[in-house]
């Protein structure tokens, strides 16, 4: 796998993570040389000449289906700084996302309670129950059968982007977990994180990382 890095200091890496591509393996023995993490762990072996084991906290995931912006620390520091941006929701996350059909309105705020069927695999809309999930979207083009969403969020359930837009009658363009009604043929789904805002761990200065949506979901607008 070839990292592709899009910001570095001392403390901090942000890589591309493509569609495809699982960001640490869960419980259970040895690792899984395919992740990212451990990708970007050999990464900077590698490159930096460390003899021995490298350090690197993941901050945040992305489902194996969706790409973009992952940002790891390097240091403790960093993990403890950074994790703490995370649980007090002062990191800006933003993403784009093709649905099928087109919201109305164009711009909105959801509110839904999410809980998580284990089982399934699947986050669940509850009537009150669950946790508070919302999401800030606004429409940046469409066509007669899709729609480019921006989205921020506000908080960070698990699938949350994916079964909210999903809730409203809108699921992601190749999401058949969610209701879309065809896989695309790779298996990933037309969601990408393209911009996180946060600060660094030592100097709190103000970092923001973006990258373009990719570029076959344009032909969906050509």
């Amino acid at each position: 796998m070839d990292i592709k890095v899009l910001y570095e200091d001392n403390h901090l890496i942000a890589v591309y993570k493509p569609a495809g591509v699982l960001i640490q393996k869960g419980e259970g023995p040895g690792h899984d040389d395919n992740t990212l993490y451990w990708q970007v762990k050999q990464f900077i072996k590698k490159r930096d000449s460390k003899p021995g084991d490298v350090f690197l906290g993941v901050l945040h995931r992305l489902d194996r289906t969706v790409a973009g912006i992952v940002l790891f620390a390097k240091t403790s520091k960093g993990a403890a700084r950074l994790s703490e941006q995370f649980r007090e929701r002062t990191i800006r996350k933003f993403y784009h996302a093709v649905v099928v059909g087109v919201p109305e309105p164009k711009e909105a705020t959801l509110e839904h309670f999410l809980s998580k069927d284990e089982n399934a695999k699947k986050a669940i809309v509850g009537a009150g129950e669950g946790d508070l999930s919302v999401l800030h979207y606004i429409t940046v083009k469409s066509n007669d059968k899709n729609a480019l969403l921006k989205i921020e969020l506000e908080t960070g359930r698990f699938h949350q982007i994916r079964v909210q837009l999903s809730t409203i009658g809108h699921p992601i363009v190749g999401d058949t977990k969610y209701g879309a009604p065809e896989a695309l043929s790779d298996r990933s789904i037309m969601l990408a994180a393209t911009e996180l805002n946060f600060k660094t761990a030592t100097t709190d200065e103000n970092i923001k990382i973006s990258i373009e949506i990719p570029t076959e979901w344009d032909l969906l607008f050509s």
